[in-house]
């Protein structure tokens, strides 16, 4: 078996890397050279929320550092808005502009298409949600792990 999870988190690695080659492809196809791959998939955890920094962390979308620099590049270049929190004004909230709206729409249409290559191909939904529901479970492993220590 340990063969087994070396292996699934070997493929987390490579899917993930994959993934952000299928937006850096996008984005290329559209014309977008002002942001990499990271930075849209940062737009698309964003969405129509208003959010902070922190709240992208907690869901363990990035590291800190980066996620400091990649706001930064996507406000400079017009994609995302700050606004000081009116309850924290140590927080910023962070919201897309309507050119970060648009890039989102654009990227979810290409998340839609790839979604619906992957239900054509061989997977079937029941597996495809088996498959989600193991990953989900090795999140929660690796958080409690993270958070409690080894059990």
């Amino acid at each position: 078996m340990s063969d087994i999870y070396l292996d699934i988190t070997r493929a987390i690695e490579r899917l993930h890397r994959r993934f952000l080659d299928v937006i850096r492809h996008e984005l290329n196809r559209l014309g977008v050279d002002d942001l990499n791959s990271m930075q849209a998939l940062l737009l698309t955890n964003i969405r129509d929320q208003e959010v902070t920094a922190r709240d992208l962390m907690e869901k363990g979308y990035y590291i800190g550092s980066n996620i400091s620099y990649n706001i930064k590049q996507l406000t400079d270049a017009g994609y995302v808005e700050q606004e000081r929190s009116p309850r924290d004004k140590r927080s910023v909230l962070l919201r897309l502009t309507d050119k970060g709206l648009a890039l989102c729409t654009q990227l979810q249409e290409l998340q839609n298409s790839q979604a619906d290559a992957f239900v054509e191909g061989d997977v079937s939904e029941d597996s495809a949600v088996l498959v989600r529901d193991v990953l989900k479970r090795l999140e929660r492993q690796w958080a409690d792990y993270i958070h409690y220590g080894p059990g």
